[in-house]
């Protein structure tokens, strides 16, 4: 979930959200990277958008804060359409990270998705701002795979975790660090129909869950 506002005099349309870890395994470290990898595979495309017949450049400006011990009712009650809160745990209950839907402001982490470009932070907040998994799993013959394909999708033999093994066998599906952010993925964020007021406009909805360890 975050914040549209436009920029008229600089031509650009950013995207504001503020990234809130909590729970265990949640650290400073952890959180730096989970803000600098969505910041930096959501701007890679480095996209324009076309708001009110207006071209702007697309910029997203991400922030994140540790509070590991955040009370549950600061969760609950936030008004803010910035904010967004993730546990951080060493399991979770289906041994996979995940969000509370498409276009949502809170979800779970199991730490060992989050290493460094794993690109699962980033795929997690494509669900946040509203984006699924494509319909088809089958990528072979097209490149690089985009970041919203999960795990289990099959690809070219260079973008599997092993190239050498027969796609669709344990291996030879895709690696999620080969994922990227493309144009295609920002087209279907689906911007331009949104009702911006004040310049401002909402992407997402309130999910507010606070999650409390699996056990």
């Amino acid at each position: 979930m975050g914040e549209l506002e436009i920029d008229r005099p600089d031509g650009k349309l950013t995207l504001h959200a503020r990234i809130f870890t909590y729970g265990n395994a949640a650290d400073a470290l952890i959180t730096e990277r989970i803000r600098s990898e969505v910041e930096w595979m959501w701007n890679e495309p480095q996209a324009s958008v076309s708001i009110n017949n207006m071209m702007l450049d697309l910029v997203f400006r991400i922030e994140a804060d540790l509070v590991r011990d955040i009370a549950p009712i600061a969760v609950i009650s936030n008004l803010d359409p910035r904010n967004n809160y993730f546990r951080i745990e060493e399991r979770s209950l289906h041994n996979i990270s995940f969000v509370d839907g498409l276009g949502c402001n809170s979800g779970y982490f199991q730490y060992d998705n989050l290493y460094e470009g794993s690109t699962t932070a980033a795929h997690e907040f494509g669900h946040t701002i509203g984006l699924e998994h494509p319909v088809d799993l089958d990528y072979r013959g097209y490149g690089v795979p985009g970041i919203m394909y999960p795990r289990g999708t099959l690809v070219d033999p260079e973008f599997q975790y092993d190239p050498n093994i027969q796609a669709g066998l344990p291996g030879g599906t895709m690696h999620p660090k080969f994922r990227k952010v493309r144009l295609e993925d920002i087209r279907l964020l689906n911007l331009h129909r949104l009702r911006f007021a004040g310049g401002k406009a909402i992407l997402g909805e309130f999910t507010n869950v606070y999650h409390s360890p699996h056990e």
